[in-house]
């Protein structure tokens, strides 16, 4: 039997929640073989309230790790976190002489608040390396907001105009998370393909164990592309998937939950609604 082969070009979070190890989790979930290039390494300190610390990987030791996975022929691929302008041209150009097509792009940004980036200079890096190379591009609410150079986003006509405004960036599909600061009644997040829109809705689940949940759809994604689907189908069963995760989101320690990446195989999934704007 041959499985398809799956990379995550991102950040080890340590707690094991997101970055690569959600990656992998949700990749082996989704009946895939998968693979990581790591960009960073993030601790978190339990003596400080859980403060993180970014430890970013040696560019030479990032080529290696790109070298050696694309040598295997990768069926699709993720990026994550990818914490300096250097690190963001590596990905993207390796991304690009590739010729991978099917690409996420999960844009993470490190933000000081709701709509302000830690590191601004590393937007306008995604936006040149990153974004003409991606099949999908996954932002939430802060980083489509960056990207689109919209600021806050806060309704649905607010991830219309700053999917459109994406899309003309290079990507050939927006998703727009909506998360909880989306002013909707229902956990909804916005797929455009660059003609239509596309509202995915589903029940809110009342839970802050939700760590991780950004970094399992992409991988989700990524792994049902592998796998054949459309982008459209990708993206439906991805939300499915994480949705079931966070509905069984779990207490890690006082200070985080992750989601739980085994659920969609253990538990009754909930329904997600699609619907054309």
């Amino acid at each position: 039997m041959t499985l398809k082969k799956t990379l995550t070009i991102a950040g080890s979070d340590t707690s094991g929640g997101a970055g690569i190890q959600a990656d992998l989790k949700t990749f082996q979930e989704h009946g895939t073989y998968g693979m990581n290039a790591l960009t960073v390494i993030v601790t978190m300190d339990p003596e400080n309230g859980w403060s993180h610390g970014i430890h970013p990987i040696a560019l030479d030791t990032l080529d290696a790790q790109l070298k050696t996975a694309f040598s295997t022929g990768i069926d699709a691929l993720k990026t994550g976190m990818l914490p300096t302008v250097d690190i963001i041209e590596m990905a993207g150009k390796a991304i690009a002489d590739s010729g991978i097509e099917d690409v996420v792009i999960d844009p993470v940004m490190a933000c000081k608040g709701e709509n302000e980036v830690l590191f601004p200079e590393n937007v306008d890096a995604m936006i040149k390396y990153l974004l003409p190379n991606a099949k999908v591009v996954t932002p939430n609410l802060v980083e489509a907001g960056q990207l689109s150079g919209l600021g806050a986003l806060q309704t649905v006509e607010d991830l219309q105009a700053a999917a459109e405004k994406i899309h003309a960036h290079g990507a050939e599909f927006v998703v727009i998370k909506g998360g909880k600061q989306l002013k909707h009644e229902k956990a909804a997040d916005l797929l455009f393909d660059g003609k239509t829109h596309y509202l995915l809705t589903s029940e809110k689940t009342d839970t802050t164990y939700n760590h991780g949940a950004g970094c399992t759809f992409a991988a989700a994604i990524t792994a049902n592309l592998a796998n054949g689907q459309s982008v459209k189908d990708a993206v439906l069963n991805a939300k499915i998937f994480v949705a079931t995760a966070i509905q069984h989101g779990w207490k890690l320690n006082e200070y985080v939950g992750p989601v739980m990446h085994g659920a969609a195989s253990k538990f009754t999934k909930p329904e997600v609604r699609v619907t054309e704007l």
